[in-house]
């Protein structure tokens, strides 16, 4: 199983790490990893990395939180920052994904989403918060196109971010979830066995940008190397697409 392990936004990174903090939707932790490494390959010091969901980066930046850069899975939730003047300069867009359906290796059965919708005793789909977490709204969007959240909406197992939704999938407590393409990409315990039409929800762009409260030298480097080819390239090597 791959290693999900989130810092959940302390907001202080080690003694030893002295590059700008950054603060991310949770899904992004393969593909900012990846490009922290190629940035400290180039001599930088490496970015202190700190996720959950887009909802909790965006209040504890509001907050105050130390951060230099933040990122998120949606556009409202960079906007929300914007109007309350919490960034430094204009959000730029990063990266785009998409919804899969995944269920654990090996379960079997492998039903779309309206077989399962059509079985109440085939159990639970896990989702993100659909409230609060971008990854839900999402999906319930989707879910609606499809002529699906009647049947399903009482048989959710929502999340606070979508890393724990596709951890519930993972141990099995979930029969199906719905997750970005990214996280199915992350997990070898689980299997995708249906893509969402993109036409289903609304467009999954994820947005960067420097907060107010930055002071370190290297956070517009960072930003610009992250939303430059080489940049966007190590990130979508790890199961996003480009916007």
């Amino acid at each position: 199983m791959a290693t999900i392990a989130a810092t959940l936004l302390a907001g202080c990174a080690p003694a030893e790490q002295s590059g700008p903090v950054v603060l991310a939707a949770s899904s992004m932790q393969e593909g900012l990893g990846a490009a922290a490494e190629q940035w400290a390959g180039k001599g930088h010091e490496r970015p202190a990395l700190s996720f959950a969901s887009s909802s909790a980066v965006a209040r504890q930046v509001s907050e105050g939180a130390p951060a230099d850069l933040v990122v998120t899975s949606d556009d409202r939730w960079i906007d929300w920052l914007d109007e309350r003047g919490a960034l430094s300069g204009e959000p730029l867009p990063l990266v785009a994904n998409s919804l899969v359906v995944v269920a654990p290796v090996g379960a079997g059965g492998n039903e779309s989403l309206a077989d399962f919708a059509a079985a109440p005793e085939a159990g639970r789909l896990a989702i993100g918060e659909p409230d609060s977490v971008p990854a839900g709204e999402f999906a319930r969007a989707a879910l609606r196109s499809m002529g699906l959240w009647d049947a399903l909406s009482s048989r959710l197992a929502p999340g606070e971010n979508v890393r724990a939704s596709l951890a519930l999938v993972e141990r099995g407590e979930a029969a199906l979830g719905i997750v970005y393409a990214s996280d199915a990409a992350a997990s070898d315990a689980v299997e995708v066995v249906e893509r969402i039409d993109p036409e289903a929800h609304p467009a999954i762009v994820y947005y960067v940008a420097m907060t107010k409260g930055s002071r370190h030298p290297d956070s517009r480097a960072l930003m610009e190397f992250l939303t430059s080819p080489e940049g966007r390239g190590a990130i979508a090597a790890k199961g996003f697409s480009l916007p």
